[in-house]
């Protein structure tokens, strides 16, 4: 196996790095609070920037063209060449002053799943959402406080999805040709692996593992999900982790956003960061069909 090497690339400094993704040889990825969408190119360095004018919690491509973002004021398209927005869906209007959208990503069959956190930490006061191919905005878990990470296994039998608050990864089966999903339970629990920080962002790896990033943790951790038991964790050099996801030509390099902690000084706090060497490939993403 190749040596781990961990580095940061691109010049900027987010104050709340994001929602990474792979996407035609470039890593999209959010700064939520300064309300920015970047497209980074890590072979150049270079990094184009749309400021869509409201917090940002999520990023994913549109096969028609342009992405789909969440964030304040629900889920937008917006055309990154003339940067016209078209408002889809926002089911919480009355609690703007409370939540926003934050992670989410498409699934293999191309319908957009995203949902809101309680930016107050109100205990199940936020909900996951699925926008299908058709336009058609459906409810599909309750009860969240905040609601993150989110990835289907190889066949799209199965989706993982996490509400930070529970510390726990719930795996639920799904059906990829309805998008219904059913049977939840508690594929990793991370308080019990022993994790006092909070599960964030995730993805999944072509074997099947995920890799977590930990909010207040300062590393990314990967999983079995089939036993719940880690099997892997890498250190980085920034306390607030918050999401991975793979990408490069091969899928084998790892990116991991971060965001500056509200107390301590940290060099790269903010940088996205890459790893190299896990010896691991991941999975494309998907495009929102619609």
């Amino acid at each position: 196996m190749p040596s781990l090497t961990i580095q940061t690339i691109g010049n900027r400094t987010s104050k709340w790095g994001e929602g990474p993704l792979w996407w035609n040889d470039r890593l999209f990825y959010v700064d939520i609070e300064n309300h920015t969408l970047i497209r980074l190119d890590p072979e150049t360095g270079t990094e184009e920037t749309w400021n869509v004018g409201e917090r940002i919690g999520t990023v994913v491509p549109r096969a028609s063209g342009g992405v789909l973002y969440a964030g304040d004021t629900g889920i937008v398209a917006l055309d990154l060449s003339t940067d016209t927005k078209q408002a889809l869906a926002d089911p919480e209007p009355e609690k703007r002053a409370t939540n926003r959208f934050n992670d989410g990503k498409c699934d293999p069959a191309g319908r957009f799943w995203v949902g809101s956190i309680s930016l107050i930490k109100k205990i199940g006061t936020a909900n996951l959402y699925m926008l299908d191919q058709d336009g058609t905005l459906h409810l599909k878990v309750d009860e969240v406080t905040n609601s993150n990470g989110i990835c289907w296994n190889s066949d799209a039998t199965q989706m993982y999805y996490i509400d930070t608050m529970t510390k726990q990864i719930r795996r639920y089966d799904y059906n990829n040709h309805s998008g219904v999903i059913s049977n939840a339970s508690i594929a990793i629990d991370t308080a019990e692996q022993g994790y006092a920080s909070s599960p964030d962002g995730m993805t999944i790896d072509a074997d099947g593992n995920l890799w977590v990033a930990f909010c207040h943790g300062g590393c990314v951790s990967c999983f079995d999900p089939t036993t719940g038991k880690e099997l892997r964790k890498v250190e980085l050099p920034c306390l607030e982790t918050t999401a991975c996801a793979f990408g490069g030509p091969n899928l084998d390099r790892l990116f991991v956003t971060t965001g500056i902690h509200s107390k301590l000084e940290e060099a790269d706090a903010g940088k996205v960061f890459v790893i190299d060497g896990l010896g691991v490939q991941g999975v494309p993403a998907f495009a929102y069909k619609g």
